[in-house]
């Protein structure tokens, strides 16, 4: 077994700061402003026709150079571009938003440089200008062509960029301090491009180093946190251990690469740190400035993963505790477990004082050897309680090994003292029966005792009659119970062994006091001179309980507690009032209805209520309710009566293995039924009360509901068989009497095919009116709405139109219960018939099967035909072979599969000679040919009709489907 490292919300905590970092370095070296690094145009830098020296203007702005360059010309736009992205980028984000200055130093050049440098600079230069100074040419005739040429181009570049034009350094003076300039351009400010490229090479990689780190801490943090852990404690300690040194090494690189950059900041502080007096320029200050930000970020990072390792590292130790708490677990609970199976062949309860005394000392030596058991599984189960208080990640997993390890100690320790009750009574039951055996050979000896020749004087008898009473008083102080106390008191006791020796016992002292009984009545005519005639009084009659309780039920086992009249009776008052209660619903429901009908009014109310006065329609939902509750209650004695007692204990010895088994085949969906007439039908029937016109509609409502009736003929066949082969045991018959059934079961499991046909004949009925005056309506308002008596109908209104659907719907589901029935008797059917659909008919035939290479029409008298039973589906037919098989009734016909055809695979023709009861069946590729003859014409031309109906409707679907595809296809290309 395996488990996962949860590390809760470390991981993503770790994963979240880690990208912060990695966002934050790419803030500072504003990789999104500058994608480029110095080590990608390192050559370009070096060529210095472009150097940012980290001057400033008199407002901050930055001061790039363009020093004298020959080939400035020459410069390829790509890198110009490149160089001047790069330097832009180097100041931080507030200096660059004050705008660049730019110095173009011209002085040995020629007009046509300055000219290019400004054309490239309004084109290509990426940042905020805020003003350009040039210096002249030296040479008069530069100077010369200068003027001109910006006096020419001056509006132009004007435009695009401010230009200041310069004669000498001095002037250039005039607008930059000296501080800010380098010494080529007479000013104080010291400048080694080299060393700028260098500083800023090593910070990029240094930069870059971090972030690097930072993404592999995240691999590394996420590839802990989903380790999988083995189960084992060596390999748990060992992967410890691997994850310890990996966390060194890390923490090792972090130190070092923080050294890398503290040296690194050193170096560039180092011309302030030699001389006091020497300031740091903006661009060093600003480079100071990154690298500090990126030694934050760096620290970051190491705290970061610091915690992410430390709750690892907690999370490792968690792991090594429940590994040990998981061991000592299986331990303990393998001696918990060894103990309870010892416990549990512990189960003799002895069969006399001697041998339970005797238990009860082996169960003491069993309660002592669980001590130490019980004392380890609380320990434990103790320390897995203080892992859970510290949070385990585990807590999940350890609080049920700590509720099983008290589930079992708690078990140990309750069928201990359970088992010590249950030895205790076995000792007192058997007390109580050495101590009645010994009473019983006491009076056995004192009846023994007593000559008959001393018995044959008054004084001889009172003397006896007082012996006999003065012993029989003994029994008090022995505390002897009767057959029936002594059954309750030690029911759990009474084993097979032990109730024979009880029976024994009992029977015994039964016999006693018989005896005595007789010897009394003996002595008492002895002793009586005159008989005084008695009275005969007739006993006073008891009526029978419903269902007996296991106790009362029981005495018949043991053939001593013999049944008084002060049993209890429970289960006859509840069936009283079950009775009673529903009588009471149905008594309420029919005064609800009249008075709805009625609104109260008294006289109305006796009018309606006498069932000549009711019209047609409210008479059949009268009735239609009458026999609905009928029909509710007598399903309700069944599941009541038959299906409920299966389940009582005391019964179970009346019901055979193949009933117990086969149960819900003997009821089927019969429970079903009963929920929805009671909850769902009648309810809906009810309504119809007020407005008869809805009576068609809730068969048509309910069309799919009623196919629970289908379920349940589909069921039918295989209940009837195990009716044919339970209907003698003794459960059904007792069960028939406690209902005071006439009929047996299976009469009242054919009620759903009954009430079926109730609605047929019901909604039938109401369609034998010919005129609105037989259903004693207005025949004047044929609009609808209603009258006291029922609807304003015609038989062309919408109403008669739902009755017929409706009768169509009982009709076609009779029908389809009936073709169920029969199907569910046929064997071997395989489980996918269901794909044929609906099931429409079935009959018989006498069936020829005729190849093609022997097919001529005077064959047919040359060979016997075969019986068959055939089932038309909506898609397929199906052939049963007949066999008569002998039944309780005599000879039955049963049906076995053979075949199955599909019907879109068939074609059917009409014989011209021969019978008019026959048709022919044949393959599409005529290889097989069925002649099938029917019992008359008119089923020949029922059947034939079906078929071929059926055919040419799939036909009709499949040229359907060809003709939507080609419409398809011819469509589609003008969609395009």
């Amino acid at each position: 077994m395996l488990f996962w490292l949860k590390e809760d919300m470390a991981p993503q905590e770790l994963t979240r700061r880690l990208a912060a970092v990695i966002t934050h370095i790419d803030e500072i070296m504003q990789q999104e402003i500058r994608p480029l690094l110095a080590v990608d145009i390192i050559e370009q830098l070096h060529r210095q026709f472009a150097i940012l020296s980290g001057g400033r203007g008199k407002d901050g702005a930055p001061i790039i150079t363009f020093p004298e360059f020959v080939g400035f010309k020459h410069i390829p736009d790509e890198d110009f571009l490149n160089v001047m992205t790069y330097l832009t980028s180097v100041p931080s984000a507030e200096a660059a938003s004050i705008g660049f200055v730019i110095v173009i130093d011209r002085r040995m050049d020629k007009w046509s440089s300055i000219k290019a440098s400004l054309t490239r600079i309004a084109v290509a230069f990426p940042g905020n200008l805020q003003l350009i100074f040039i210096l002249r040419p030296s040479s008069f005739i530069q100077r010369a062509i200068t003027d001109i040429g910006i006096k020419y181009y001056r509006d132009e570049f004007k435009r695009k960029v401010p230009i200041i034009m310069l004669n000498s350094i001095s002037d250039l003076h005039d607008y930059i301090a000296k501080s800010q300039l380098t010494e080529d351009l007479g000013g104080t400010l010291e400048y080694r491009h080299s060393q700028w490229i260098s500083h800023r090479t090593a910070i990029e990689n240094f930069a870059l180093t971090v972030k690097t780190t930072a993404q592999m801490l995240q691999t590394v943090g996420s590839r802990l946190s989903a380790t999988e852990l083995p189960r084992g404690m060596v390999s748990t300690e060992e992967l410890f251990v691997l994850h310890t040194r990996q966390w060194d090494k890390l923490r090792d690189e972090l130190k070092l690469l923080g050294k890398q950059g503290a040296m690194l900041l050193s170096c560039i502080q180092e011309p302030a740190t030699k001389n006091p007096t020497s300031k740091l320029n903006a661009n060093e200050l600003e480079n100071v400035a990154t690298i500090e930000r990126l030694l934050v970020q760096l620290d970051e990072t190491e705290k970061a993963f610091s915690q992410f390792w430390s709750k690892h590292h907690l999370k490792l130790n968690q792991c090594l505790q429940l590994q040990h708490f998981e061991h000592k677990f299986c331990e303990v609970k393998l001696a918990l477990d060894n103990l309870l199976a010892e416990q549990a062949e512990f189960t003799d309860l002895g069969d006399s004082v001697m041998r339970v005394e005797q238990l009860l000392k082996e169960h003491e030596k069993l309660e002592g050897k669980g001590q130490e058991p019980l004392e380890k599984a609380q320990l434990l189960a103790l320390i897995g309680d203080q892992l859970i208080q510290s949070h385990h990640y585990a807590a999940d997993s350890i609080r049920p090994k700590c509720a099983e390890l008290r589930h079992l100690c708690d078990d140990f320790t309750n069928e201990n003292r359970k088992k010590y009750d249950m030895l205790g009574k076995s000792l007192e039951l058997h007390r109580q029966l050495d101590k009645v055996s010994h009473w019983c050979e006491a009076g056995i000896y004192l009846l023994a005792s007593q000559a008959v020749d001393k018995c044959q004087s008054r004084e001889g008898v009172d003397v006896a009659l007082n012996d006999i009473e003065a012993f029989l008083d003994t029994a008090k102080e022995y505390q002897l119970p009767s057959p029936k106390e002594f059954y309750n008191q030690f029911e759990l006791m009474l084993t097979l062994d032990v109730k024979a020796k009880a029976q024994k016992v009992l029977q015994k002292l039964g016999d006693v006091q018989e005896i005595f009984h007789k010897r009394q009545m003996s002595l008492m005519k002895l002793a009586a001179r005159q008989t005084r005639p008695v009275q005969p009084v007739a006993p006073h009659p008891e009526s029978s309980p419903k269902w007996m309780s296991p106790k009362t039920s029981q005495p018949s086992a043991s053939g001593l507690l013999q049944k008084t009249s002060e049993e209890p009776r429970a289960e006859t008052d509840v069936n009283s009032l079950e009775k009673e209660d529903d009588e009471t619903k149905f008594a309420g429901k029919n005064e609800e209805i009249l008075e709805i009908s009625n609104n109260g009014d008294g006289l109305e109310l006796e009018k309606i209520d006498s069932p000549e006065n009711l019209s047609p329609i409210r008479r059949v939902i009268r009735d239609l309710l009458e026999t609905e509750e009928i029909y509710i209650k007598e399903i309700k004695s069944i599941i009541d009566g038959y299906i409920t007692p299966m389940d009582f204990i005391w019964l179970k010895h009346l019901i055979p293995d193949v009933l117990q088994n086969n149960k819900d085949f003997l009821f089927g969906n019969i429970t079903e039924l009963y929920e929805f007439h009671n909850r769902t039908f009648l309810k809906e029937l009810e309504k119809c009360t007020e407005n008869p016109e809805l009576l068609a509609s809730c068969f048509l409502r309910r069309k799919e509901d009623l196919q629970i009736y289908f379920k349940y003929h589909k069921n039918l066949p295989r209940a009837a068989a195990i009716w044919q082969e339970c209907q003698d045991c003794a459960y059904f018959g007792v069960c028939q009497r406690q209902l005071d059934h006439n009929l047996p079961l299976f009469k009242y499991l054919r009620g759903p095919s009954q009430r079926l046909i109730k609605y047929q004949t019901l909604l039938k009925g109401l369609l034998d009116f010919e005129s609105p005056e037989d259903l004693e309506i207005d025949p004047g308002d044929l609009e609808g709405g209603s009258t006291k008596n029922g609807p304003k109908m015609t038989k062309d209104s919408a109403f008669l139109a739902e009755l017929h659907q409706a009768l169509a719907v009982m009709e076609n589901l009779i029908k389809s219960c009936e073709l169920a029935t029969d199907l569910a008797a046929v064997t071997g059917c395989p489980d996918d018939i269901g794909k044929l659909g609906k099931l429409l008919m079935c009959g018989s035939f006498n069936v020829w099967t005729v190849h093609k290479d022997r097919y001529k029409m005077k064959d047919f008298i040359r060979f016997k035909p075969s019986q068959r039973q055939i089932y038309l589906f909506e898609r397929g037919l199906v052939f049963c072979k007949i066999r008569m098989e002998p039944s309780g009734q005599g000879l039955s016909p049963h049906y076995s599969f053979k075949k199955s055809m599909k019907l879109m695979t068939l074609s059917i023709h009409q014989l011209e000679r021969g019978s008019n009861r026959k048709f022919e069946i044949s393959n599409r590729n005529g290889l097989e040919k069925y002649i099938l003859q029917a019992a008359s014409k008119e089923i020949r031309d029922c059947w034939f009709s079906e078929i071929n109906k059926l055919l040419t409707e799939q036909q009709n679907n499949i040229k359907d489907i060809y003709e939507d595809e080609d419409n398809g296809r011819q469509i589609s290309p003008k969609r395009e």
